[in-house]
């Protein structure tokens, strides 16, 4: 990321802080939740028992930053399986295209996810890091779903 991409973003930490970034539930469930930008959904996952469920709920705002913290998190928690992406879309980053985008098409050599229409979409994720999201990890694509009795459907 550039350095008045950072700037930026450290100025929307301050002015706009969103203190709740993820939410652990079942250690023993294959299931992960991302609600992208839906703040309201990502609440109510955390205070209803659908998190005695789920491995992890939570949001993912960058395209950069955060697809490369949901990367890590699977790689280091090998019993998730599934991560349902749904939520809210954020506006300008795309960052769950760009996620979609990734486990399609992974990145380039300079760490470009392929075919994103993100602004900037460059991950430090390795390769075989970014392979093991692509390979192992089924991606459900419910992206602008809010209804939480839809979403608790997909985790059943």
């Amino acid at each position: 990321m550039n350095s008045i991409g950072n700037t930026i973003g450290e100025l929307c930490k301050i002015i706009l802080p969103i203190p709740e970034e993820s939410y652990l539930g079942n250690p023993h469930s294959s299931i992960a939740i991302c609600t992208l930008s839906s703040m309201n959904l990502l609440k109510k996952i955390s205070n209803s028992e659908l998190l005695n469920h789920i491995s992890i709920a939570g949001r993912l705002l960058s395209e950069n930053k955060g697809i490369d913290s949901i990367i890590k998190y699977l790689n280091q928690n090998k019993k998730v399986k599934t991560l349902i992406v749904c939520g809210k879309e954020v506006w300008g980053h795309k960052a769950g295209h760009s996620l979609i985008k990734l486990h399609e098409n992974g990145i380039n050599e300079y760490g470009r996810i392929i075919n994103s229409l993100s602004p900037d979409p460059f991950l430090t994720s390795t390769k075989s890091e970014i392979n093991y999201f692509q390979n192992e990890i089924n991606l459900v694509n419910i992206i602008n779903e809010t209804n939480f009795e839809t979403i608790k459907k997909y985790v059943n």
